[in-house]
């Protein structure tokens, strides 16, 4: 009969979905009680159904599982407290327990019904004495979790929490329907003469009831729940199919099989829709919003703007302050919803870091959203590589223009340098010694030129970075060190190039803090010593960071932006390559050289090394 099948196919249900919410336990408070009440919940419907599945002697089995409904009713109850945050103390719950075991030892001891038969769902329990007593006590249980819900939906209202309040809405929306389905069984012990449909609706209790759980704080776009669901509906839509068969107007159990095939498979792509909306409240995403989202992200050209458009996207479209992240990692103390999205092995990949308080709907738009953005943040990548490429051809066709200029002018301009310096030798001794500083000045200038311009090949070996570094400071008259410099920092690199590099920095901060130069030093309150060149390193995971300041007149506003290009220079009788040389020397060994912020100094240029482990 159809009634034995919806309640058979509600025990199996009731049984995943308890195994469901045990396996979910760390997500929902009380899940474990829960998962307990669906077990009681499936043990009092197989005492319902042993007698029609097997046969009448199975009545002394089926009273038992019967009899353990109060001790269920109690595993609710104290479901409801828990879940609800309800602190009734350990003694109101040892009562609650007291209450529904003690009814159902009593039920056990003392039989609580006997069966009698209905023309419509077959053998039925009916209590008597000791079964209306022990009713009573899953009653007052019942009634008593109801009533906890109740008092915390309001107090969720209050307070303007809205998951929550959807949350135990849901609870108690199971439990309305449950009592619904529980008619059935009403109007068959009442003998009334209509058919007990109301129990076809029995496998939706534990549905609805773990759904509306479920659906606002574990589903983080879970797949299994959807086709879960799917096939329940499905399975659902059969058993309605083979209820109608008999009104054909042919007996045939081909046909009604291929009525039950055609009714499932024209309804399949509805049942899914259905599901995907169930299970992901809110998250419908058609392709239109997908193909938006792929053309206002490609207009991103560096992954700071691609994170900045697709946190507006993904804000606006998700009615929450979203926070995305491009190929970094998000601050551990933020509380902001984050999707954080990083290159792991040959793609990109993204993750949802602080939406466990969000519904899945929202979350389910996040994931399909992130499927987007790691395909902008992949074309981003590319352009940037083939933006390098094209900027790193560019400088090597102007470098050999330019070697091929420097060696020219070198060429052709030593021969005058040596006239001139002959031709003012009888002259007065200031005037000589103008002419040397220019003339010296011209030969520096023909010298950084033509070592700038030629072609560069590396000699890397292990140096100690903080050794290198106090040796080339010894030329500073006026220099102070920072306790990064106190241990050993070993690199890979080019020990020439790296002196070279120092030098240049070094004799600018020179330059700049020299007599003349406006130099203010800064306050003795703010630093340790009163000198006007300050150097300190710092390691990071995966880097060493150089840190050369001093107390200058700053770099002027108009070459911030052109710094380290060629004959950009802040110091009036510079040549403007040392540098472009420095940035040169950092982009060879794989590092960087900038423009840094370091209170109290005026100027401060940061040169970043690849970390490289101690020999």
């Amino acid at each position: 009969m159809l009634i034995h099948a919806v309640l058979g196919f509600s025990v199996l249900e009731t049984l995943v979905l308890a195994a469901l919410l045990l396996a979910w336990a760390d997500r929902v408070a009380g899940a474990r009680l829960l998962a307990a009440f669906l077990t009681g919940i499936s043990m009092w419907m197989v005492g319902n159904e042993l007698p029609n599945w097997i046969g009448p002697e199975t009545e002394p089995v089926a009273m038992r599982l019967l009899a353990t409904a109060p001790f269920t009713s109690a595993l609710f109850f104290h479901f409801c407290t828990v879940f609800c945050r309800v602190d009734l103390g350990r003694w109101g719950v040892a009562a609650a327990y007291a209450l529904g075991g003690g009814a159902s030892v009593v039920s056990i001891l003392l039989v609580p019904a006997h069966l009698v038969h209905h023309r419509d769902i077959g053998w039925i329990a009916v209590a008597d004495e000791v079964g209306v007593v022990a009713s009573m006590a899953w009653v007052i249980l019942g009634i008593g979790g109801v009533w906890v819900l109740l008092h915390a939906l309001l107090r969720a209202r209050r307070l303007g929490d809205g998951q929550k309040f959807r949350q135990i809405a849901a609870v108690t929306a199971s439990c309305l329907w449950g009592l619904l389905c529980l008619a059935g069984y009403g109007i068959a012990v009442l003998d009334w003469p209509i058919y007990p449909f109301p129990l076809l609706g029995l496998p939706f209790y534990s549905l609805i009831l773990v759904y509306g759980i479920l659906r606002y704080g574990v589903f983080v776009a879970n797949a299994w729940a959807r086709r879960a669901l799917v096939w329940a509906l499905l399975l659902a839509l059969g058993l309605v199919v083979v209820a109608l068969t008999p009104l054909l107007p042919l007996e045939s159990r081909w046909l009604g099989g291929l009525a039950v095939a055609a009714s499932v498979l024209a309804l399949n792509g509805p049942v899914r829709r259905v599901a995907e909306r169930l299970v992901y409240p809110g998250a419908e995403v058609s392709a239109a919003d997908l193909a938006a989202w792929r053309r206002t992200l490609g207009s991103a050209e560096t992954p700071q703007a691609l994170g900045e458009q697709a946190a507006a996207l993904l804000s606006a479209r998700t009615g929450t302050q979203v926070e995305v992240h491009i190929g970094d990692a998000p601050p551990a103390s933020s509380s902001t919803p984050q999707l954080v999205c990083g290159r792991e092995g040959d793609g990109w990949a993204v993750s949802l870091q602080g939406w466990d308080a969000a519904p899945p709907g929202p979350r389910h738009v996040a994931e399909l959203f992130g499927t987007v953005v790691a395909e902008a943040a992949e074309r981003v990548e590319q352009a940037q590589q083939f933006a390098a490429r094209e900027r790193e051809r560019q400088l090597q066709a102007r470098l050999a223009e330019l070697g091929a200029l420097a060696a020219t002018v070198a060429h052709d301009i030593r021969n005058p340098l040596n006239i001139i310096s002959m031709a003012v030798a009888a002259a007065p001794g200031d005037t000589r010694r103008e002419v040397a500083e220019q003339v010296a000045r011209i030969a520096h200038l023909t010298h950084d030129l033509l070592d700038f311009a030629k072609p560069w090949t590396l000699a890397p070996s292990t140096i100690d970075l903080a050794a290198q570094v106090r040796n080339a400071a010894m030329r500073l008259p006026d220099v102070s060190f920072g306790p990064g410099l106190d241990q050993p920092l070993w690199l890979r690199a080019d020990p020439r190039r790296v002196d070279q590099a120092l030098t240049n920095l070094f004799e600018n901060a020179r330059t700049a803090t020299a007599p003349g130069s406006d130099a203010t030093a800064p306050a003795a309150a703010h630093t340790p010593t009163h000198s006007h060149v300050h150097i300190d390193a710092e390691t990071t995971s995966t880097a060493v960071l150089l840190h050369v300041c001093d107390a200058g007149p700053g770099v002027p506003a108009e070459i911030r932006d052109r710094l380290f290009e060629p004959f950009a220079s802040r110091s009036p009788g510079g040549t403007g390559l040392g540098l472009a040389i420095v940035a040169r020397t950092m982009a060879a060994h794989g590092g960087t050289v900038a423009l840094t912020e370091r209170a109290p100094w005026s100027t401060c240029f940061t040169l970043r090394f690849p970390r490289t482990p101690a020999p």
